[in-house]
């Protein structure tokens, strides 16, 4: 029996926020992890006629998600090829009710995104669906199609290399605002629409995630109109995952971004806008660094 598209959709409404928390670590980035969400969505929805029992769906749809970033990790990581052999003395995991298990859940939740890609592909799937999202054993094995001494085994290793991780946290990078994307929120922030356009190259494209995409100075200007009649948002730089994006905040005296924006400056023009307004789950496991006030200079 075939998915109805209502009940597709429904299906993927409540599942997307969890799915987001497995992908952003997946591929380490916030931004890549919506993108392997929707991705996965479309794969997944072109593929509905092949699902025989819709009560599966969900572990479908993850395991659509787990193979599309694992695919990526590809092209990156000689790693992924390795195989992943049963290991007899790894450590059992701790089970829900050792409080053991509640730090190894801890630290995982509170790890930084964009650390999770230095584990091995196959750890970072166990430790993110047992620690972060709360899987059995049994249901990873299934949907990352694992022996369960397998999970156990890659479990431990993960755990152990996300702790070193923890213990050793990065050097902070050199931070060097761009001064297109610093004038981009300065103008923004005072409502300079005119401003703003003059920062758009010719063929800008947007990507208001969730809702539409335009191209084109002229189709992008309808994007700042619609801001115009907002005010509930306040543009602030600082970086995520490595990235320069703009922390966007409901109100100048909150105390965490609502979501953000990430902007790709060329030849001193603005060429390609993403905006996750319309994606606050995006934002519920980001770590935000330096981020400042946006003024121009």
């Amino acid at each position: 029996m075939t998915l109805r598209d209502t009940d597709f959709a429904a299906l993927v409404e409540a599942l997307r926020p969890e799915l987001h928390r497995y992908c952003a670590r997946m591929t380490g980035s916030v931004a890549d992890g919506e993108d392997a969400v929707q991705d996965a969505i479309e794969r997944a929805y072109a593929a509905r006629a092949a699902l025989s029992d819709p009560g599966a769906a969900r572990a479908w749809i993850f395991r659509i998600a787990h193979n599309r970033v694992i695919d990526g990790s590809r092209r990156h990581e000689r790693r992924v090829s390795e195989p992943l052999a049963d290991d007899d003395d790894a450590q059992p995991p701790a089970t829900a009710e050792d409080p053991e298990a509640a730090l190894f859940r801890e630290e995982a939740v509170h790890t930084a995104v964009a650390r999770f890609i230095e584990l091995a592909p196959a750890q970072r799937g166990c430790v993110v669906l047992k620690d972060v999202l709360g899987y059995s054993l049994e249901e990873i094995g299934a949907l990352l199609e694992l022996t369960v001494p397998s999970v156990k085994a890659a479990l431990h290793r993960g755990r152990t290399r996300l702790h070193e991780l923890a213990e050793s946290p990065p050097s902070p990078a050199p931070r060097t605002v761009t001064p297109e994307i610093r004038r981009y929120a300065a103008l923004f922030n005072a409502r300079d629409w005119d401003g703003v356009r003059a920062l758009f190259a010719e063929d800008v494209r947007l990507d208001l995630v969730l809702r539409e995409r335009m191209q084109g100075a002229t189709e992008v200007g309808k994007y700042l109109t619609n801001y115009d009649r907002l005010h509930d948002w306040h543009f602030a730089l600082g970086w995520l995952d490595g990235r320069e994006v703009l922390p966007v905040y409901r109100s100048p005296v909150d105390a965490t971004p609502a979501y953000f924006v990430e902007l790709t400056v060329n030849a001193g023009k603005i060429t390609a806008i993403r905006d996750f307004r319309y994606v606050p789950y995006a934002v519920r496991d980001a770590v935000f660094e330096g981020v400042q006030v946006a003024e121009d200079t």
